[in-house]
């Protein structure tokens, strides 16, 4: 009975009462990307800068972070391998799932981690694409990055970043989208091609989720159009489509995915005159058939030749991993976008794409990080 208790405690009670979730149980919030110290964020962008020989710390596992509010790159409060960090933090929700718990994921890379008795096989059939999807019934987050057999499959049962990963820079972006994005990222993998080495989407997801759940339950061994629709089943998968995608706090990003029929280069034949942009891109130059920076026609695509991002030492682009494009000038849209695909010959022909936004300080960072770069020959 209540009548014996004090106005306070009544009070007390009341604001309990109605703070309690359905059914008594302590409310949890939806998947999501991290931030260092442990918040929701909307979005974050990661860079892992590479290992440089004179550096004191010299172990490759150093990052540098920034979200939605920031002003520049932040320091990494870990080390890039620990699950207290951003990455561990929003990669490691998918260790933490339990076999009841309703969720969808598709963990995709050209360069799958090492399985047991095999070693680390790169798939030249497949999409040059990397990346992380993870939801459940109301948002999760999509994690396009550059990083070779990263990140462990879920049986693995906990957050590990490859020692292979260390040497080189890598880059990641981190957006939270609401439940209804995810079939339309779904259809842009589908575009991309990629080498699925891990999935799972529920029946009580599948529905609202084909894109997704084709991606998991067919292989592109059994045909390419069979197993990924698009809004309309019947549908053909197109060779390349940019579409917006607004993240769970209405932030607008732009997916641009390619497939192999695409047969061009992502960023001088589509991206920058997409973006109405002149484009300085990075990318791994340590591969055959680099494609020279190109000025042929209205929208110039610069090729990055050396970084120093935040305090961090000056380094080349052969020593960077990550692949990511910032416009030349502020006033062409502040744009920055992170992708998985190279600029060479043998990736014109390959999946792949690009998530771009317009963010000065974003854009600021990046752009500022472009010590030098290779003009247009002649």
């Amino acid at each position: 009975m209540l009548w014996f208790m004090t106005p306070l405690a009544l009070v007390l009670l009341l604001l309990a009462v109605l703070r309690a979730p359905p059914g008594g149980s302590a409310a949890s919030p939806g998947i999501s990307c991290y931030s260092d110290h442990g918040d929701p964020t909307d979005w974050f962008h990661l860079y892992k800068l590479p290992r440089l020989a004179h550096q004191l710390r010299s172990d490759g596992l150093q990052y540098l972070l920034m979200g939605p509010g920031s002003e520049g790159w932040a320091p990494g409060a870990v080390e890039v391998n620990d699950s207290a960090g951003a990455l561990g933090r929003t990669v490691g929700q998918l260790y933490q799932q339990r076999e009841a718990d309703e969720i969808a994921y598709i963990l995709y890379n050209d360069q799958k981690p090492k399985e047991e008795g095999s070693g680390f096989a790169v798939q030249h059939e497949k999409g040059h694409t990397k990346g992380v999807v993870l939801l459940d019934k109301t948002q999760g987050f999509w994690l396009v990055h550059s990083t070779p057999h990263f990140p462990p499959p879920k049986d693995e049962g906990e957050f590990a970043y490859p020692s292979t990963g260390e040497k080189n820079g890598q880059n990641f972006l981190c957006v939270t989208y609401p439940l209804e994005r995810f079939q339309t990222i779904g259809e842009q993998l589908s575009i991309n091609e990629p080498l699925i080495y891990d999935c799972s989407v529920p029946d009580s997801m599948a529905s609202s989720l084909p894109s997704l759940a084709a991606l998991c339950g067919k292989s592109w061994s059994e045909g390419s159009n069979a197993s990924l629709p698009l809004s309309d089943p019947l549908s053909l998968v197109p060779s390349n489509r940019s579409v917006e995608l607004a993240s769970l706090a209405g932030t607008a990003f732009v997916s641009f995915a390619k497939g192999s029929s695409f047969e061009n280069d992502l960023y001088h034949s589509w991206v920058a005159p997409a973006l109405q942009s002149n484009l300085l891109v990075q990318f791994w130059h340590e591969s055959a058939g680099v494609l020279p920076s190109d000025c042929s026609q209205n929208w110039e695509v610069l090729n990055v030749k050396t970084i120093s991002l935040g305090s961090a030492d000056e380094f080349m682009t052969t020593k960077d991993h990550s692949k990511w494009a910032v416009g030349t000038e502020d006033a062409s849209g502040s744009w920055i976008c992170v992708g998985d695909i190279n600029r060479n010959e043998a990736e014109e022909k390959r999946g792949g794409g690009t998530v771009c936004h317009s963010n000065s300080a974003v854009w600021k960072a990046y752009r500022t990080a472009v010590v030098e770069y290779y003009p247009c020959e002649g």
